[in-house]
């Protein structure tokens, strides 16, 4: 898996660097920098623009790209044990979902399920949360219904994200929770938030009907937080 950007860089560098199988470059990397992939065993290769376009597919790669390892999903079972779990229906933008698995990390869930997907492209995942999904938990479950069964059979009290319910402001939140969030053009199936123990919104204070699902799991989360 190839991800790119200086960021991603350095934080696989300060934090997963057993990670990482191989460096490409368009210039001369810094001089710490180069030796400690020397001192781990990491080739460094130089390539040109055009080989480092082809790797990242058109993308602002900054001159740096990294070979890691591929990604490895988390098992369901693991994170249903968490407090506080993040559950993404239906979404498929990487950058969507990179930027929810960067506030997730930041603001304390325990993890992530990404449901009604057969498979899900992490480098995009990765590099746009900026490396924080690989220190995320993430599972792939691709029943929503079966997923939110299970969390409510661990205890935890499932909300719904959607424009039909109650005003978040108001929820009191307990200690074992989660949300489901649908992508922004579906939302969630009927039968899954008939499911679900609470549906609630964001109200807003203008005549506007809708926030990207990214800023939304952003408020969210932060409102769900322990008290």
């Amino acid at each position: 898996m190839i991800v790119y950007g200086k960021r991603i860089f350095a934080y696989l560098l300060a934090r997963h660097s057993e990670m990482i199988r191989r460096i490409y470059a368009l210039k001369e990397l810094d001089t710490k920098s180069f030796a400690q992939l020397k001192k781990l065993g990491v080739p460094v290769v130089r390539i040109d623009n055009k080989k480092a376009q082809a790797f990242s597919h058109g993308g602002n790669h900054q001159g740096i790209l990294v070979e890691i390892e591929d990604f490895h999903f988390a098992p369901f079972e693991e994170i249903k044990e968490g407090d506080f779990i993040v559950v993404l229906h239906g979404i498929t933008d990487v950058g969507n979902i990179g930027s929810i698995v960067r506030t997730a990390y930041a603001l304390g869930v325990d993890g992530i399920v990404v449901s009604g997907l057969k498979q899900l492209e992490m480098s995009g995942v990765v590099r746009r949360s900026s490396g924080a999904a690989l220190d995320m938990p993430i599972a792939l479950r691709e029943n929503l219904l079966e997923v939110i069964k299970e969390l409510q059979d661990r205890g935890l009290r499932v909300y719904a994200a959607d424009m039909s319910g109650g005003d978040l402001r108001k929820e009191r939140f307990g200690s074992k929770r989660a949300l489901v969030l649908g992508s922004e053009g579906v939302g969630i199936p009927r039968k899954a938030l008939e499911r679900c123990d609470k549906t609630l919104r964001i109200v807003m204070e203008r005549d506007f009907d809708s926030l990207n699902v990214a800023a939304a799991a952003a408020i969210f989360i932060d409102r769900m937080r322990d008290e």
